[in-house]
């Protein structure tokens, strides 16, 4: 019995010490862990953010080259007729846009969305600009019937796309 109470006494303190040893070097391995996760999302911050805001400027960039009025400034007077410049300037949209494919991985859904809507909104306008033309009429004339039919409808599917981008560009990082 004198055994088991000495060795009661032997055991139990050196019991206590090693829990509190466990609890206190658990508790620096967590600080030390959660340190470290910290450390690594700053990082991961400090290399992405860059990345993401260039991702909007170039999508900004890409609606303001496929909105109809600057399509048509930059590409007039390169072609003779109205379906050569058709071609053209859905060959340009079409360039464009997979130039600048990549870029949705770093975008919200909902921003995307919205870029592809507004290019294929261009492409629809552009589209039934030319229907209603004989395709060997003079290019200028597709300019015009594109800049009517944007007037009927007052909204630049562009200019709504751009909205949304610096929306969410301002609420994300600024």
């Amino acid at each position: 019995m004198e055994l088991v109470a000495d060795l009661v006494k032997v055991i139990l303190p050196a019991g206590l010490v090693l829990w509190a040893m466990y609890l206190t070097v658990s508790s620096f391995i967590k600080k030390d862990l959660v340190q470290k996760e910290l450390e690594i999302k700053a990082e991961t911050t400090k290399t992405i953010l860059p990345i993401r805001l260039q991702a909007y400027e170039r999508m900004a960039l890409f609606l303001e080259r496929i909105s109809p009025n600057n399509l048509l400034i930059r590409l007039n007077g390169q072609t003779p007729n109205v379906f050569s410049f058709q071609q053209l300037m859905l060959s340009e949209i079409r360039e464009e846009f997979s130039h600048n494919l990549s870029q949705q991985v770093y975008m919200s859904d909902e921003a995307w969305t919205t870029v592809k809507n507004a290019m294929n909104e261009t492409v629809a306008l552009i589209n039934l600009s030319a229907k209603d033309l004989a395709p060997d009429a003079p290019a200028i004339e597709l300019s015009k019937r594109v800049f009517e039919i944007m007037m009927g409808k007052e909204v630049n599917p562009s200019d709504e796309a751009l909205k949304v981008i610096k929306h969410e560009m301002r609420n994300n990082f600024m």
